[in-house]
Formats: structure tokens, sequence, C-alpha cells
């Protein structure tokens, strides 16, 4: 995390992972610029400005993964957090676009407990072709694991 000098909020700074090695990992960094410039929903990450492979984003101190380790939820905050993220999924999806890497890590919440959706690297617009990878297979979408190459409306 940094200040941002501009109005002196606490931001978080994402390293792209070798942006430039390959034309895949080009593909990828571009891919999730441009679909976060286009995002602004509550419930998903903002890209607050980007240099070189370093996107910077409000920071949010820490992600699903990481509470679900260290704390027992309730009933009510398990809810909200789902709650959260279905506004998100829906936005997300209305606008056109499809995760492919949901999962608790990609998840950040704040001490306030609002949630946002991070990491656009893999996602695509439904009208595109897919390809089966994803990172995390225990968070594979049946789609995703049965190799359906196009999304339907269904």
């Amino acid at each position: 995390s940094a200040v941002d000098g501009r109005s002196g909020t606490k931001v978080a700074i994402k390293k792209l992972y070798r942006p430039f090695q390959s034309e895949l990992f080009a593909k990828r960094a571009y891919r999730e610029l441009r679909l976060l410039k286009h995002m602004k929903h509550e419930n998903v990450i903002i890209l607050s400005f980007f240099f070189l492979s370093y996107f910077v984003m409000p920071f949010m101190g820490t992600d699903l993964s990481k509470i679900m380790k260290h704390e027992k939820l309730t009933e009510d905050r398990i809810q909200f957090l789902v709650y959260q993220m279905l506004k998100g999924l829906k936005y997300i999806h209305s606008s056109g676009i499809i995760h492919r890497d949901l999962k608790p890590g990609n998840l950040a919440v704040n001490e306030d407990c609002e949630l946002k959706i991070l990491d656009f690297g893999l996602a695509r617009h439904t009208d595109s072709e897919m390809t089966g990878y994803v990172v995390t297979r225990w968070y594979r979408a049946p789609e995703v694991i049965l190799n359906w190459m196009h999304y339907t409306q269904t």
C-alpha cells in the first residue's frame, strides 16, 4: 500500500506479473486495464490510475479468504457479504463481462465490511471466445470445467 500524494488517501498498488514478457501476458494486462477503466459500481474495485506495470486502486485492507481463515462469520455478516458480491456480479454481468476467477481471495473487504470484486485479469466480454484457462481450479465455473467456448444468456 501507499498514500496518494494528491488526495492523501491510502491506496493499494497491484504490480502486474511480467506484463511484457509475452504477447499473452500483455493481452491480459491490457484486457484488465480496459475492463477496469469502465467499471463504476460500489462493489467493484475502481482503477484510480496506472503507470508502467502498476495499477493503483483504493486500499481495502483484507480479502474474504483471510477473513474466513481467522474469523467465525455470523449469518448476518455472511448475508451482507454475499449481497454485496451478488450486486457487484449483477453489474459486471449486465456490462457483458464474465469475471472467470471469482474466489474469496479476489473479494476485498474493508474495515466497514464493504466488499469489492478484484482481479479482472482473466475476465472476458461474453461475446468473445473463451479459453478454459482459469487459475484456481476449486472455484471454476461449470462452463469452464466443461470447456464451453461461448456463454449464452441462460
